[in-house]
């Protein structure tokens, strides 16, 4: 079982990227397989900070092959800029990236479906999406009359097959809108295209051919997950979702590789919650706590800017979601940004009309009436950005992580306590936080 994959538990933002740059080390292989450029992954090493959208974080490590997969929704213009971005850094795309030839691409009438849908519902029922188009790309996927695939761009039927979608679209979209003046443009879309799959021609592939033989020559492969479970379109605090599946139930239908083949799962967690958009947040703090974490986290969306919500840890969550994804072990992040608080609380149940529950409801209004139930811990009021071993944190630190992963009921394997690679604590194989906290000195 040669595969190892990291998932977000919470609802993006955990800090993915961090960890699939360290763990890159010693793989052959890093594979994307679900969600678009709606995702964002965020690198520091050293002063280098790298932001990315589309292309696998682990593209910064060389002699590494990165795979975008057919799960992923591909939007060219951005892998393009992203490419534009990284060669000047020393970094050649074109020699370290396949992209599926079965993975769907984001056109421009999927972008102008999604900011009509978005001016179409307002309030509370507003999903709050990012505008890229990753939504109506999916439903086109699902509907495939109108869908159009990465190696559809370099076949020779691609122009007619534009022009014949483009036609039902307009009709779509200018009777929706009441005759917009922004309607597709088919030959312009086809010239616009074929430009871009000119430049990524030489990378689109077949994945799932290259990744069948991985795994059994038994190359190490890790996959990267985008945003978070509890925004998985199945599993998640739908219709406040994404349009695939986030958890680690989407690794093997989103990559082509059968679960069996894949043998550790981390999951990774913040100190505290954070969502963007609409949807209930339990935990949420929208008061002077809340706006302290925002700041102390840069709590603001790498893909949009816009602020995230914040609030406090949700034990109840990350635990549905850990057994969700089948998680062999926790990577706590954002340690850092709780180091200036007295007292820090954790969700550790919910009371639903009245009554104590311990599971994460299904239905969106249950979810929007459940009241947590907090445990308070001690802070423990000290900068620990330079801490790189357990003995360098303080014991309020490790025991509030201990109380996390006996609530959540996995191991934690890593703290993070700053945004570098080198901000990372790997708790030692063999080593529990149990028996290190009733060995440590007081």
């Amino acid at each position: 079982m040669p595969g190892q994959c990291v998932i977000g538990l919470q609802w993006g933002d955990e800090a993915k990227g961090k960890l699939v740059d360290l763990l890159t080390e010693g793989k052959d292989l890093v594979v994307r397989y679900q969600g678009g450029a709606n995702a964002g992954h965020t690198v520091v090493i050293g002063d280098d900070v790298y932001k990315l959208h589309h292309i696998p974080s682990g593209i910064i490590n060389e002699g590494v092959l990165n795979l975008i997969t057919p799960g992923v929704v591909i939007n060219p213009p951005t892998i393009l800029e992203e490419m534009d971005m990284l060669l000047p850094r020393g970094i050649d795309v074109t020699e370290r990236l396949k992209l599926s030839q079965r993975a769907h691409v984001v056109m421009p009438w999927h972008v102008l479906e999604d900011k009509m849908w978005n001016q179409l519902v307002s309030g509370e029922d507003n999903i709050g999406t990012t505008l890229r188009g990753i939504g109506p790309c999916y439903a086109d996927k699902v509907g495939r009359s109108f869908a159009i695939r990465l190696g559809d761009l370099i076949q020779p039927s691609f122009p007619d097959r534009v022009r014949k979608i483009v036609e039902v679209k307009r009709k779509v979209l200018s009777a929706v809108s009441g005759g917009a003046s922004d309607l597709p443009d088919a030959e312009s879309i086809i010239e616009q295209f074929s430009a871009y799959a000119d430049r990524l021609r030489p990378m689109i592939a077949d994945t799932n051919h290259i990744l069948q033989n991985a795994v059994e020559q038994d190359k190490k492969i890790l996959f990267e997950g985008a945003q978070g479970s509890l925004l998985d379109i199945d599993h998640g605090t739908f219709p406040f979702v994404t349009s695939s599946n986030a958890s680690g139930t989407g690794i093997s239908t989103g990559s082509g590789v059968p679960g069996n083949w894949i043998g550790n799962i981390i999951g990774v967690c913040k100190t505290y919650a954070t969502r963007v958009g609409g949807g209930p947040f339990p935990t949420e703090q929208e008061n002077e706590t809340g706006q302290h974490i925002r700041e102390m986290g840069n709590e603001f969306g790498t893909t949009t800017g816009r602020p995230r919500r914040c609030g406090w840890f949700d034990a109840v969550a990350v635990r549905y979601t850990a057994r969700l994804s089948g998680v062999s072990s926790i990577a706590l992040t954002m340690v850092d940004v709780l180091s200036q608080l007295k007292e820090i609380e954790v969700c550790v149940g919910y009371k639903l009309d009245g009554k104590d529950i311990d599971y994460f409801p299904g239905n969106i209004d249950e979810l929007r009436r459940v009241e947590p139930v907090y445990k308070s811990f001690p802070g423990w009021q000290q900068d620990v950005t330079e801490a790189r071993t357990l003995d360098d944190l303080p014991t309020a630190a490790v025991s509030y992580a201990h109380e996390i992963e006996k609530l959540v009921g996995r191991p934690i394997e890593f703290l993070s306590v700053g945004p570098d690679r080198a901000q990372t604590i790997h708790v030692p194989d063999g080593v529990t936080l149990e028996d290190y906290l009733s060995k440590r000195p007081a």
